[in-house]
């Protein structure tokens, strides 16, 4: 068995998060895969040989949208394929899910769409979730070590949001979005951190960038997940968020996890 680090992180603009040091940071070697969302970037607009001097291929799915949401995939460990999207369109158009195949397990990094702008997204949300719970479950049958990462935009229970009260009938933590999310790890599916973690409290991994100060107070939320499925359960060795990495409003989220 070896052991894999896997790290998730909304880095809100990769050329944004480059300029608050995010190449130093890997640098320091943080995991074996770096699953990025919210990119926002072409890979031709990035400097990849720094990145690739560090010892990570990298692996993009960018908007058709310039400038817009994205996900990218760098790596230390060859995948055997990369998939780009998911077989829905305005997913696909918005670049929000890329799969690659390892030799015993296989890892989706989404970047699940937001519902605050509107009536209009959160119907979009709704369907986004719908599409993607189909394409997993199908899935499963065919690869059934699977790793889903990523900004999943929903804080699951009250433990997860500083102010439950307080936005109860906010997009990210409605009741329809909570009961997908239960339903979610009902059919087969491992919350590492909470699995590691079942009580910790104060545990967030995004904080509205409208007042400065929210970060500082920790008054967050936790829509960052690294989900397996259940025939990995045992194999998960830890699992932590990093709020003190600060590139991006979100910060990054870890696991640790043994595989053949």
């Amino acid at each position: 068995m070896k052991t894999l680090r896997i790290i998730s992180y909304n880095v809100n603009g990769i050329r944004a998060a480059l300029n608050k040091g995010l190449l130093e940071w890997l640098s320091a070697d943080p995991a074996d895969i770096i699953c990025l969302q919210e990119t926002k970037a072409e890979k031709e607009n990035i400097n990849l040989e720094a990145i690739h001097a560090l010892g990570y291929e990298t692996f993009w799915f960018s908007a058709q949208k310039k400038g817009y949401s994205g996900v990218a995939i760098f790596t230390k460990i060859h995948p055997e394929q990369v998939l780009h999207g998911h077989g829905a369109a305005m997913s696909d158009a918005e670049g929000r899910v890329i799969r690659a195949d390892f030799e015993t397990f296989t890892l989706i990094n989404a970047y699940y769409p937001s519902g605050t702008s509107g009536e209009e997204r959160q119907t979009y949300k709704y369907q986004w979730l719908d599409e993607f719970t189909a394409y997993v479950n199908a899935l499963k049958k065919e690869k059934p070590n699977l790793i889903v990462v990523g900004d999943y935009n929903i804080a699951h229970r009250e433990i997860d949001i500083h102010d439950p009260k307080g936005n109860k009938k906010s997009s990210g933590f409605l009741p329809e979005e909570r009961a997908w999310m239960d339903n979610w790890l009902a059919d087969g599916w491992i919350d590492t951190f909470r699995h590691c973690n079942p009580a910790q409290t104060g545990a967030y991994s995004w904080w509205s960038q409208r007042f400065p100060s929210v970060r500082l107070q920790n008054k967050g939320w936790r829509i960052d997940y690294i989900c397996t499925t259940t025939p990995l359960a045992s194999n998960i060795r830890s699992a932590a968020i990093l709020p003190t990495i600060k590139h991006s409003d979100h910060c990054p989220v870890y696991v640790e996890i043994s595989l053949p």
